[in-house]
């Protein structure tokens, strides 16, 4: 009998060190994509069956134990990190306690809604159609003082933090409330002096974005906007036609390009555009906010190739350094030519 005792004692002690392995040792799988989502709307049932498609879990008995113990009823969605060595205990803890994994947006540049769209559908659970939509409503927009052509307006480059689970909504409210507080008061009486609101500097900031990549020469691109814009010229921004166009890779800009009727068109028309053409650096922001006064009325590019631009006062100057600039150009294109052909 004694002998049977301890042979059952040992039998129950194994099963019970077993079923608490299985509950608190390192028996959860961690998926490929190391992480879990649970979309909006989910009912338990249908976190067990993908937590089981995953082979997060290759048992929902234990699991559901575990669930009743732990009191999970309600399915909190979002995205959830499955650590390696993860036990069943703290995975359902997570899920109840909503633990979620923050997801980063980084925003460098966009230049079209629809790409923007598709990034927010490629960090979300919203999708990219969910997001132009919300885009393209005037009513939502208006909330926020901005409409389809000038939403850009909300952005500032930065990194954001969110759920997954964020609706468009907050994912935009959060954007707005970031530029608000980017157009301090003092940055909004530079712009005072300057004749612009923040809507019409990021405007200029965004065709400037598309100018130049060189830091040193946008304040100087600035102050020649600026200066046409007191003198009621037109724009006369290359960036704007590429807009127009949708092909933001034209090399040159050829006269017929020049006459494609829209309000975008800073040749055709005078003045800034209805809105932005990119979203902006904050470094180019900062070039239109503190852009100095000068002379300048143009500005070509270098015919070095640098990248850099010239910057003159006289249009007898301008189109001396225009020349050189397509010279330079077609002695480049003459050379690419021959080494194809070789």
């Amino acid at each position: 009998m004694k002998k049977r005792f301890w042979i059952i004692a040992i039998i129950l002690i194994v099963i019970v060190l077993f079923s608490a392995w299985k509950i608190f040792g390192p028996t959860v799988k961690q998926p490929e994509e190391k992480f879990f989502y649970i979309r909006t709307g989910w009912v338990y049932k249908d976190v067990i069956s993908e937590l089981k498609n995953k082979k997060i879990i290759s048992n929902d008995t234990r699991f559901n134990f575990v669930a009743r113990a732990l009191k999970y009823k309600i399915i909190k969605p979002g995205k959830y990190e499955i650590k390696k060595g993860m036990s069943l205990f703290n995975l359902v803890r997570m899920l109840k306690n909503g633990r979620q994994t923050p997801v980063d947006l980084v925003i460098i540049k966009f230049r079209t809604k629809e790409e923007f769209a598709h990034r927010i559908g490629k960090e979300f659970e919203t999708d990219s159609l969910q997001m132009i939509g919300f885009l393209n409503n005037n009513d939502t927009l208006k909330h926020y003082g901005l409409y389809t052509n000038t939403w850009y307006c909300a952005i500032i480059p930065d990194t954001y933090v969110y759920f997954w689970n964020s609706t468009p909504t907050k994912i935009f409210s959060k954007l707005y409330s970031a530029s608000q507080k980017f157009w301090t008061e003092d940055k909004i009486q530079k712009l005072r002096e300057k004749n612009l609101s923040p809507g019409q500097a990021y405007i200029l900031a965004s065709i400037i974005e598309e100018e130049t990549n060189l830091n040193s020469d946008k304040r100087n691109i600035a102050s020649v906007y600026l200066n046409r814009m007191a003198k009621n010229m037109p724009l006369q921004a290359d960036p704007t036609i590429k807009f127009v166009m949708k092909d933001f890779g034209l090399k040159r800009i050829y006269d017929k390009y020049l006459q494609i009727q829209s309000p975008y068109n800073t040749y055709l028309n005078k003045g800034l555009p209805p809105g932005p053409i990119c979203v902006p650096s904050v470094e180019t922001l900062d070039a239109v906010i503190n852009a100095p006064k000068t002379g300048y009325i143009y500005f070509v590019a270098n015919s070095d190739l640098n990248g850099s631009s010239v910057f003159t006062s006289t249009y007898e100057e301008h189109i001396k350094y225009a020349k050189l600039y397509q010279q330079a150009l077609n002695k480049q294109d003459s050379i690419r030519r021959a080494t194809q052909n070789n």
